[in-house]
């Protein structure tokens, strides 16, 4: 019998997790917002949410309108990505695993019985009292591994290394209000061109290089929000690609519920 994963969360990272656990044969299930502030949408499940399907690294996500589907996506051999902010999916649909890969960086509102076993991505998990194991998130060599005592890392606030930059990398919202994109995810940018737009207020390219990633247009953002990501490697590829954080996040999420599956027996 397979194993069945509900993963909250569609974002970049929980979408390597949902690719990791899927190549391994286990069955997976994604629960997003309504209008999900997913950044690097081309790598991320998340999308289905604005465009019914997507695909990432040769695996599809579906949008489904209730629980009743998932089986029938799962039999296409497909990923179901359902609107679930509440994780109400719970109170019909029993996963084997729940893996919280939400990044809010706070304690989850659910529990240890939401499932057999619960796995937590990076702070605001403490295994033993919230989750039954913690992946570590922060870059660096402990990244991925299980913690099955305590919590992760605390975050730093800072952005990882890419292309020789990290907090100039990231783009955030100049005011509150609605998104206006004037570029698209993998366009490549020269430094002081116009990416996005908020109140009237212009967001431009901090350096040369390619747009990474990009919220949804027309989704309304705070100041201050990150709202999208530059690489100054120039190499549009890096757009569509699943960063090796996100895989090795993934392969710690299943190194755990394999590590489970052998203390059980």
């Amino acid at each position: 019998m397979q194993t069945t994963v509900l993963i909250r969360g569609g974002g970049d990272l929980a979408s390597g997790v949902a690719i990791q656990l899927k190549r391994a044969g286990m069955q997976v299930v994604i629960t997003e917002l309504e209008q999900p502030l997913v950044v690097r949408r081309l790598v991320s499940f998340a999308q289905a949410v604005f465009t019914d399907t997507c695909e990432v690294e040769e695996i599809t996500g579906r949008l489904i309108e209730d629980w009743e589907q998932v089986e029938t996506v799962w039999h296409d051999g497909d990923i179901p990505v359902l609107v679930d902010p509440k994780a109400e999916l719970l109170g019909a649909f029993k996963p084997d695993v729940l893996v919280d890969a939400r990044m809010t960086k706070l304690p989850p509102e659910t529990g240890m019985d939401a499932a057999e076993m619960v796995i937590g991505l990076g702070p605001g998990f403490v295994a033993g009292e919230n989750c039954h194991a913690v992946i570590e998130t922060l870059r660096g060599g402990a990244m991925g591994h299980v913690i099955w005592n305590g919590a992760a890392k605390p975050n730093t606030g800072m952005p990882g290394l890419v292309g020789r930059h990290n907090l100039d990398r990231v783009l955030r919202a100049p005011a509150d209000g609605e998104l206006i994109a004037h570029a698209q995810i993998c366009d490549v940018l020269k430094r002081g061109e116009l990416i996005a737009e908020v109140a009237g207020k212009e967001i431009t390219a901090p350096f040369d290089g390619a747009l990474r990633g990009l919220i949804y247009a027309g989704l309304r953002v705070k100041e201050g929000m990150k709202i999208g990501d530059m690489d100054a490697r120039d190499n549009p590829r890096s757009c569509t690609s699943v960063s090796g954080k996100a895989l090795s996040v993934g392969n710690g999420v299943l190194d755990a519920i394999l590590a489970r599956s052998v203390d059980a027996r």
